[in-house]
């Protein structure tokens, strides 16, 4: 395939890499350059593509992309290139990014959700390699999803698939972005936690973290772990449900707000277990890859054209 330029627009970070796959062996590809910068407060499509584009023209450093993967944080058509939106990020609405890139780097480009690509990457090289059925999560700025199934990415009719952060679990819950009430995302992301927290101190608007509600929970603030809890039981029952309706063999999580300690996973297994039927079987682990699944994922996007 030759140079592999890997670009993950996330809600709040934009990361690119570089990797040379007629240097190294597709088992052992490391980093040739890779470099990771965060997205402004007031964010807009434009600044971010245009950081993204000075991003990977410094990492080739002159050379020549033979192809670029692309991990989108929204609803993104893998078959059109078709950005439809990003839910933390302004100004993307119905934007032809595969079009635009490859104007700007002259080569191929294929694009896709975020957490499709993360499933992709954690199957490929990381702790989905060997298993042929598997759900990826990532639980951060929101909860997205990506699914392998029979050794293929699954995306569903119109890429929509593995949207488990809008799975309700509870519907007389609070209102998510999407206008539904109890959603998995509502619940469980680190951006809502802060925020339900904030209110609960009678601080709403304060700068609060997704962290912050682990570290307070931690340090046995029981505000703070009630709502980190009800976040991980949400999580759990997403799974349960999903793995009761296409049984996979794994669950990968990702994301930052899987290093909120022992007692969230234990929670979220517990949960997912309590929900499944006892005779679907799978495990729960931690994705391999860390923030870099997405960005991994993207050169294997080019692997498999």
């Amino acid at each position: 395939m030759g140079i592999i330029l890997a670009l993950d627009f996330g809600g709040t970070k934009l990361t690119a890499g570089v990797v040379d796959t007629a240097v190294h062996h597709t088992h052992d590809l490391t980093w040739q350059a890779h470099k990771r910068v965060y997205s402004p407060a007031d964010g807009h499509a434009q600044v971010d593509l245009a950081t993204m584009t000075a991003l990977g023209r410094e990492l080739l450093a002159g050379e020549r992309a033979t192809a670029v993967g692309v991990s989108f944080g929204g609803p993104a058509d893998y078959h059109t290139g078709l950005v439809r939106l990003s839910h933390h990020v302004v100004g993307w609405e119905e934007t032809p990014l595969q079009q635009r890139l490859e104007g700007i780097f002259a080569a191929p480009v294929r694009i896709d959700n975020d957490a499709n690509v993360a499933a992709l990457g954690e199957w490929r090289f990381g702790a989905g390699q060997g298993v042929a059925d598997l759900l990826y999560i990532t639980v951060s700025t929101g909860v997205g999803g990506g699914w392998i199934v029979g050794g293929r990415p699954y995306r569903g009719h119109n890429g929509m698939a593995g949207e488990i952060g809008h799975t309700i679990v509870d519907p007389a819950g609070p209102i998510c972005l999407c206008g539904k009430q109890g959603c998995v995302e509502r619940l469980a992301s680190g951006p809502y936690m802060a925020a339900d927290l904030a209110d609960a101190l009678g601080m709403p608007g304060h700068e609060i973290a997704g962290h912050d509600v682990a570290e307070m929970a931690a340090w046995g603030d029981e505000v703070a772990l009630a709502i980190l809890q009800r976040g991980a039981w949400a999580l759990g029952v997403g799974i349960g449900n999903a793995a009761n309706l296409m049984n996979p063999q794994r669950v990968i999580l990702g994301g930052g707000v899987t290093k909120s300690g022992t007692g969230w996973w234990e929670k979220v297994r517990q949960t997912a277990r309590q929900t499944a039927l006892p005779q679907v079987q799978f495990d729960i682990v931690p994705a391999a890859l860390a923030d870099d699944a997405p960005l991994w994922g993207a050169v294997a996007l080019m692997e498999t054209e």
